[in-house]
């Protein structure tokens, strides 16, 4: 095992919305993906969903039992979606993300809108 230099991880590839994965934990996967406009209304019904922006900034729209709202997460911060709950990544500019999520979750989760051509239904790609 060698330091992975998040920095060249995200260097490697141009996709946006189509994370790769750069190490596991247990049986998580940590995944950096570049990320730009709209993802798609999707739901994990069994896990959490954790996001760390790396660089520039991510609003993560929610549907929540008490109504729709928006949180901002600007560089450095981080945000859990809680499990069950609705929501859709918007990036209104280039943005690098570190997600964690159990190893084999889809991108846009169990349940989930149409899936537009620009964002990549899988779960997550080697880093290469």
């Amino acid at each position: 095992m060698e330091p992975i230099s998040l920095s060249d991880a995200l260097a490697s590839f141009t996709e946006r919305w189509s994370p790769r994965i750069v190490t596991t934990v247990n049986d998580y996967d940590v995944r950096v993906a570049k990320v730009e406009g709209e993802h798609v209304w999707h739901v994990h019904d069994h896990t959490d969903e954790f996001f760390l922006v790396l660089d520039g900034e991510l609003h993560i729209a929610l549907r929540e039992t008490t109504g729709e709202r928006t949180v901002v997460l600007p560089k450095g911060s981080v945000f859990t979606v809680p499990r069950g709950t609705e929501h859709k990544p918007y990036a209104p500019g280039p943005t690098a993300i570190l997600l964690l999520e159990p190893t084999g979750t889809l991108t846009v989760g169990d349940r989930h809108d149409e899936v537009p051509e620009h964002v990549d239904a899988t779960t997550g790609h080697a880093l290469v």
